[in-house]
């Protein structure tokens, strides 16, 4: 279909228009500059201006259309104006790309006036904000807010050496590409720093356009005055709500009264060096920050290598190699409760145990891995590092014989190890992205891994080889589950699809589509009928297996949902939302049986007991809840604070399991032999 983008056209989606040049309601040209094809409308939910895709031959582009209610604000046009003449000038991956014609204005037939437009590179992501959402606001890793600040100090390095300085850097100005890496949009406020302009700043003549965005704004760009490190004060803001979860005017984090942050007791995993790092960025003077990018980059690296070396020569603690952060000393008295001092009580004292006993209960599934997770420090010993990574770890999965432990990472590799000596056995390259999410044949001889490359491929285990690529996914994939069988592989993805495929020629079986956003996880009946998904457009979908058909959608949970188990005689699925509570439905009936609450954070994961009768609960509320399934009444809750581990797995006779943490490393802990003698479950905490 072709979209007219005349303000006065009475149908302009009209899909008659589908093989026009010329809109066939109002006249006026379908193809822009000859070359530009308007697709669709994505957003006029600002008051600035409309977005649109086009495709220039077949390669999407993202057109901005000034409103025609701007057109007599000279000031409004010329900052939209600039915001072609900045990109134009600036040639890095974060920022997007913008062709030497990329302003121009187009006449509707008929009319005296212009329709302002801009074409730009098509970004094929998420903004941070929307990220964040989507995640649950999960607060990032230590390791992923080193990295993102890293490559935005990059990009206002060269924004800030050709002059120019950004104004409104917040999340929802960070796009994060399928790749991965961020793209720093919205350039109509960029201001260059020419001297006449700092002389306005200076002689405080009050001509500059102010632009504030609340909690990110310096307090110097609220009075019109902002200056070059007014960015830096908005990258530290923005890195306070990535590592917290929170807002930074929220009255958990900041006190209006006093002008106060207390950002860091929402993020303890944090090392005091980055956090005393970001308090810099935002200090309230621009003179009480970094001078300028390059300082910021230097201390960054700094940071980085003192960070990478070995804990004993850092100021962390001993106890397992496992770091702790105390909550800062500057804190005021009054911000810290009780329980709050007893945490940073354990959290002097090291990890905690956390071990229940469910009698003659073997090993539990753990369907989604979201979080961190506490450790043992008395109970269960370190037994190896696993090092050879260059990026964080993302995922791991151990062979179904126990042997081999095979990790995801963001290094675009997957590498197998083995479990008893520690020793690498494969690195499996081919990815062009992170690689996100692993799954494993019930035979162990087939890998399967998804990335943020949007492609899926599949390895043989015992030497490592590429068997197939399998592509059609349009953004980064989410989550896989094979059927009971080994016959079809699901793959979920954030471009809002599911597809179905055989995992035996690779061909693609058919596409489910009906969500409205990211599918975040899956589930498969045990009789591998029916396959369930959970997306962040707040619902869950039945599908018949066999035939694709939708059968029912379950809604309830207000916010989007995380995880989902299925309970072994396949009557009841359970699910896990960021709206801090877990729903159980009867999967005949799609009818729900109850809502289970009592977290006071979103809940990120889900692990049931072989037998169907215990669950287990992770949430962003730092606690594990163990829940009778029979009468949905909690039975415990755990709590207790150790290090930041993403993901961790167990092996099938209970001896080994293995955790990242967010870092390059992976970590081999040892089970007493007791334990698995008497098949007591060793229960990880979720610390997000």
């Amino acid at each position: 279909m072709s979209y007219c983008i005349n303000p006065r056209c009475s149908k302009p989606d009209d899909p008659a228009n589908i093989n026009n040049q010329v809109c066939r309601n109002c006249g006026s040209d379908l193809l822009l500059l000859g070359r530009y094809q308007v697709m669709r409308l994505l957003s006029d939910s600002s008051g600035f201006g409309k977005v649109y895709e086009a495709y220039s031959g077949a390669t999407p582009k993202l057109l901005k259309v000034l409103k025609e209610n701007h057109n007599d604000n000279s000031r409004v046009v010329e900052l939209f104006r600039q915001e072609a003449t900045v990109l134009g000038q600036l040639n890095h991956p974060g920022i997007p790309k913008v062709e030497p014609d990329g302003y121009f204005q187009f006449f509707p037939r008929g009319s005296k006036q212009p329709v302002h437009c801009m074409i730009m590179e098509k970004i094929d992501g998420l903004n941070l904000k929307q990220w964040m959402k989507q995640q649950g606001e999960r607060p990032i890793s230590q390791a992923q807010a080193l990295d993102w600040l890293k490559q935005l100090a990059e990009i206002l390095h060269l924004v800030h050496q050709k002059n120019y300085f950004h104004r409104d850097i917040k999340p929802a100005n960070i796009m994060i590409r399928s790749t991965g890496h961020l793209v720093l949009i919205d350039f109509g406020t960029a201001r260059e720093m020419t001297y006449t302009y700092l002389a306005e700043v200076g002689g405080k003549t009050g001509r500059v356009t102010r632009i504030s965005s609340a909690g990110y704004t310096p307090p110097e760009q609220e009075k019109g005055h902002a200056v070059p490190q007014s960015d830096f004060f908005a990258l530290g803001r923005t890195m306070v709500y990535l590592l917290t979860g929170k807002q930074a005017t929220d009255s958990d984090i900041y006190d209006p009264l006093t002008d106060q942050s207390y950002w860091r007791q929402y993020a303890p995993d944090i090392s005091p060096l980055l956090a005393d790092f970001v308090d810099k960025l935002m200090a309230r003077t621009a003179a009480a920050r970094h001078k300028n990018t390059q300082e910021i980059l230097d201390q960054l690296t700094a940071i980085s290598q003192k960070l990478s070396q070995p804990q004993s020569s850092s100021r962390w603690s001993q106890t397992a190699e496992i770091p702790f952060v105390p909550v800062p000393s500057s804190l005021p008295p009054t911000r810290i409760n009780n329980s709050q001092r007893t945490k940073n009580k354990w959290l002097v004292g090291g990890a905690v145990a956390l071990v229940v006993g469910f009698g003659g209960y073997g090993t539990w599934q753990v369907y989604r891995h979201y979080s961190p997770a506490i450790v043992a420090s008395n109970s269960i010993s370190l037994g190896k590092t696993l090092e050879g990574h260059s990026s964080y770890v993302n995922y791991l999965v151990i062979s179904p014989d126990g042997e081999n432990l095979i990790s995801a990472s963001a290094d675009k590799t997957i590498k197998l190890w083995n479990l008893a000596t520690g020793k690498e056995i494969h690195t499996l390259k081919g990815h062009l992205s992170s690689v996100n999410y692993l799954a494993i044949s019930s035979d162990g001889q087939t890998l399967i891994s998804a990335s943020a490359d949007k492609m899926i491929k599949v390895w043989d285990t015992t030497t490592g080889k590429l068997l197939r690529t399998l592509g059609g996914h349009t953004s980064f994939v989410n989550f896989l589950v094979i059927t009971p069988d080994g016959n079809i592989l699901a793959s979920a993805s954030a471009d809002k699809t599911i597809k179905l495929w055989n995992l035996t020629t690779g061909a693609e079986i058919r596409t489910l589509e009906g969500h409205t956003s990211s599918v975040n996880a899956l589930a498969i009946s045990p009789d591998g009928q029916t396959l369930m998904s959970a997306s962040a457009d707040q619902t869950i979908k039945l599908w018949n297996l066999e035939t694709g058909a939708e059968i029912r959608t379950l809604e309830g949970h207000t916010s989007f949902v995380n995880s989902l188990v299925v309970t072994p005689d396949g009557k009841t699925l359970v699910s896990a939302s960021a709206d801090k509570t877990i729903k159980l439905w009867n999967l005949a009936t799609g009818e729900e049986i109850r809502t289970l609450e009592g977290h006071t954070g979103f809940v990120n994961y889900l692990a049931l007991s072989p037998d169907g009768q215990k669950l287990m609960s992770g949430g962003a509320d730092q606690t594990i809840k163990v829940w009778d399934m029979s009468k949905g009444e909690e039975i415990t809750t755990l709590t207790g604070y150790g290090s930041h581990i993403n993901y961790f797995v167990l092996s099938a006779d209970w001896r080994s399991l293995a955790s990242g943490s967010g870092d390059k490393a992976i970590r081999i802990w040892q089970v007493p032999k007791s334990w698995s003698q008497n098949k007591s479950i060793l229960l990880l905490n979720s610390l997000s």
